[in-house]
């Protein structure tokens, strides 16, 4: 008899991991997509996340992804005050060795056949380009381009979003709202980091970047000049006098390794998943590190996709994404006030919204009985 203790069905169904309302495989064989859809909650509303497009090691790998994404969807979009609930979708496979528009066309099907308990986007991977691909066989579809009725690029909003929480930790913690005169130091600068550098520098901070691609850091030097560059993440994560480190990268980028040589005050930045594992946030609070929680800062993307569905306004998203900054200033006065970190503290926060959310409709159903 084969061991699944250590599988996929093990994963799908443990605590930790599990729990989730519904997990698709999804498989078209013509056009090579395998992909895994996860909806984690509709506690809120539909499910709405991203759809990573990432090369995973195994399709154990792939599945525990898009498990941990879309539990981090439901907490992002309740802390967002959004209507909707939290999933995700990843793509197996490089994205510039297979991606096609067959591919995804038949991904768009797959989507499609839930009825739209799943909303998609973009994630690492995607594009606006693959959404409009998408959206010709799924109505339930967000991030496509203005020119096929969608909000173009929700990066833009993401980064905004994560300033909006630097300038809360700021506040909290050195009692004014600005970073200037502040060294921040950014893990990758593609989508969402280079805008965020933009917001950066405007503010008078200090930045020091890195990327694995060559290019991406070619792009905010050039336009840049004045933006230190550091030969990889653990030389930037030991920066002299750094104050905020903002991970922009895949998750993960606080662990057991990372967290003891933190040379940074803050943590503040816009990838998922940021905490490695339980007990992370420990660690950080211990030694005095200040976390912003990820899926409360970067939620801004989210917003943006999520205002699509109901006729895209910029200046309204925008105003929605500001409000993260009262949000993350909440979360830190409401970790002080119950003793524990701020990830431990936005967690409650999102649950007693979710909770509420089933108590409500569970009476509603008794009430039609």
């Amino acid at each position: 008899m084969t061991d699944v203790t250590d599988g996929v069905l093990h994963t799908l169904f443990r605590s930790d991991q599990g729990g989730h309302e519904q997990v698709v495989l999804c498989q078209d064989r013509a056009s090579g997509l395998k992909a895994v859809i996860a909806i984690h909650s509709t506690a809120l509303g539909p499910a709405l996340g991203g759809t990573r497009f990432y090369p995973y090691a195994t399709e154990e790998e792939a599945v525990a992804d898009a498990l941990n994404l879309a539990r981090g969807m439901s907490y992002k979009n309740a802390m967002a005050g959004l209507d909707h609930g939290g999933g995700k979708a990843v793509i197996i496979g490089d994205p510039e060795r297979i991606k096609t528009e067959d591919l995804l066309l038949a991904y768009g099907r797959c989507v499609a056949s839930l009825g739209g308990r799943y909303v998609t986007a973009c994630d690492v991977g995607t594009y606006v380009a693959d959404m409009d691909v998408v959206a010709r066989e799924c109505p339930w579809t967000t991030g496509r381009s203005p020119e096929n009725g969608g909000a173009g690029d929700s990066s833009v909003l993401t980064a905004y979003g994560v300033f909006q929480g630097m300038r809360a930790s700021a506040q909290h913690l050195w009692g004014d709202p600005t970073l200037r005169g502040r060294k921040v130091g950014v893990a990758g600068v593609g989508k969402v980091g280079y805008y965020l550098v933009g917001h950066l520098l405007e503010d008078g901070a200090e930045v020091v970047i890195t990327d694995v691609r060559p290019d991406a850091v070619r792009r905010i030097t050039d336009a840049h000049p004045e933006v230190a560059v550091a030969a990889d993440t653990e030389a930037l994560i030991r920066t002299e006098g750094l104050d905020i480190y903002a991970p922009c990268a895949l998750g993960g980028a606080l662990n057991d390794a990372t967290v003891p040589v933190l040379t940074a005050q803050v943590v503040c930045g816009a990838a998922n998943n940021q905490l490695a594992h339980p007990g992370v946030e420990k660690d950080l609070a211990d030694r005095r590190i200040l976390y912003a929680p990820d899926y409360v800062v970067n939620a801004g993307g989210v917003i943006q996709v999520a205002d699509e569905l109901h006729g895209f306004d910029f200046d309204r998203c925008r105003a929605k994404a500001a409000k993260i900054f009262d949000t993350t200033l909440a979360i830190f006065a409401r970790a002080k006030t119950d003793g524990i970190p701020p990830a431990a503290a936005a967690d409650r926060i999102a649950e007693q919204r979710m909770a509420e959310a089933r108590a409500e409709a569970r009476s509603g159903v008794t009430a039609q009985r």
